[in-house]
């Protein structure tokens, strides 16, 4: 218990960090390319995330549990080998995609709404080369549970990434398109995050052996290759369906692409945040169940998975009220776009079902629910691509909320049914009716202080205050409500303050 919310503090801080990076980034490139550039990054960029999962989504999983069965028995020149296997799958796969993509590029551009798509996807094609080496390397490390160095390499990415992408920018390469910049520092930086582990691997006693588990990793990476890959080519064809359909309703391409790039590229990002917490949890728990369904310790089971669901809903309500009562002025004060906090308001309740989707998802996986996890998804996205086809003519880029709402919700709602039949009881009907409760209160104070606010004070110091007293009052609400009880606190302070006056009277 102690080691996984050490293990999850850690990968939440430095989640944290990346996350702000990437999201100051995202703003000031936003502000740079405008919306329709950012929507044609954001469209090839979702189409390149697809060729990534192909390659090394079902890899890292593999390679991390051979990690921790081979460090067990002691056969590190089992482990070297089953590493050396997984980089030379991942980037023989990398390179033929890669081959392909160059060859067949006129075809492909055709699926595109805007030719430029694919010239920037062949700018990203370094990026696939170098992140399947990556991948193979960072399993080896998830394995031995050496979050510090998983971390640190994707923060290393990031700032790689905003570094060459402000540099470029700056005019070094001539005639060359912000949306072409941002793919090609996106390339170098996946350069460099490869080189970093690689190096952080020969550290710490990695080896390359000869390959002799080609056939067992493409034999067991497989399945959970083809179901992340058919989860994540939901995410282009929404990038190229939405802009045809609004074409098709009247917009101009431009238009079309304009809102895309509004909606994909500055409100969901910020809808994305509570998964920085949640993802963070979710990576942990994986780990931490498979082994607690190893030693059949069902008590243990049930009050994890209770525990971590209570702390996605927390998480979720805690922030939805500020987005729906703020969300204006955060797109104004981000992104200097009213459109985007507009859009941030009206979709703040896929939180919610965002978070426990998220949550739930990752249970079902640690238990060997894979599969049922999948198909729930499924049902879910059969929801969203008829939203996105149908409602754009009525609704116009709305109809991409209510279909990520509805894909959400049906999924989590499915994946909490599952949980309940196979794994364990979820006792939390009244925990979440009762933060249901809470957050009225709090968004009415939020949007209240907010809208006074607005003549009176600069946008920065709105958004603090009235938010600030929107967190205030949910929590003080959770007290009075007993959601969550003051004592447990103090005692958990206490214990802090406890161990900090050991560990100095052991210094002395």
């Amino acid at each position: 218990m102690k080691s996984l919310f050490k293990t999850v503090f850690l990968i939440v801080i430095f989640t944290v960090i990346t996350r702000i990076l990437g999201f100051l980034f995202r703003i000031w490139l936003s502000r740079t390319l405008g919306a329709e550039s950012l929507g044609i990054y954001q469209i090839s960029f979702s189409v390149f995330m697809v060729l990534l999962t192909l390659i090394s989504s079902g890899i890292p999983l593999i390679v991390s549990r051979k990690t921790a069965k081979q460090i067990t028995a002691k056969d590190k020149n089992g482990e070297h080998s089953f590493v050396t296997s997984a980089v030379v799958i991942s980037l023989v796969f990398s390179l033929i995609i890669s081959s392909l993509v160059i060859v067949l590029h006129k075809p492909i551009s055709h699926i595109f709404a805007n030719p430029r798509c694919v010239c920037l996807l062949i700018a990203l094609l370094p990026a696939l080369v170098f992140s399947s080496i990556y991948s193979a390397i960072r399993g080896n490390l998830w394995g031995k549970n050496n979050y510090m160095a998983t971390c640190s390499a994707e923060l290393f990415e990031q700032i790689i990434r905003m570094l060459f992408c402000f540099i470029l920018l700056c005019g070094i390469i001539p005639n060359a398109s912000g949306d072409m910049i941002a793919s090609i520092s996106m390339s170098i930086a996946c350069v460099f995050s490869c080189i970093f582990v690689v190096i952080w691997y020969f550290k710490i006693g990695g080896k390359f052996k000869k390959p002799k588990y080609i056939k067992e990793i493409i034999k067991t990476s497989a399945p959970i290759t083809f179901m992340r890959v058919a989860s994540s080519l939901i995410q282009p064809v929404i990038a190229i369906v939405i802009p045809l359909r609004l074409m098709a309703a009247g917009y101009t391409n431009a238009q079309a692409i304009s809102q895309y790039g509004i909606a994909s590229g500055m409100t969901m990002p910020l809808l994305f945040i509570p998964l920085t917490i949640i993802g963070s949890l979710a990576y942990a728990l994986v780990p931490d169940l498979a082994s607690a369904k190893a030693k059949q310790d069902e008590i243990y089971i049930q009050s994890r998975i209770n525990s971590s669901i209570a702390i996605s809903l927390f998480v979720s309500f805690l922030i939805v009220p500020i987005f729906v009562g703020a969300g204006e002025n955060f797109g104004i004060f981000f992104f200097d776009n009213a459109q985007s906090g507009t859009l941030l308001s009206q979709a703040a309740w896929i939180i919610i079902p965002l978070c426990l989707t998220n949550i739930t998802s990752s249970i079902l996986n640690a238990m060997g629910y894979e599969l049922k996890s999948f198909k729930n998804y499924i049902v879910g996205a059969i929801l969203m691509l008829a939203c996105i086809w149908f409602l754009p003519k009525y609704i116009g880029i709305n109809s991409l909320i209510w279909a990520m709402g509805l894909c959400f919700l049906t999924s989590s709602i499915l994946n909490l049914i599952m949980i309940q039949k196979y794994v364990c009881k979820i006792n939390l009907k009244k925990f979440t009716f009762k933060l249901l409760l809470v957050s009225i209160p709090s968004l009415a104070f939020v949007s209240f202080l907010s809208g006074i606010f607005n003549n009176l004070l600069p946008l920065f110091f709105n958004l603090l205050i009235s938010c600030s007293v929107g967190v205030i009052v949910f929590i003080i609400l959770c007290l009075a409500f007993n959601i969550f009880e003051i004592s447990t606190v103090i005692i958990w302070l206490k214990k802090v303050k406890i161990l900090k006056i050991k560990k100095k009277k052991k210094s002395v």
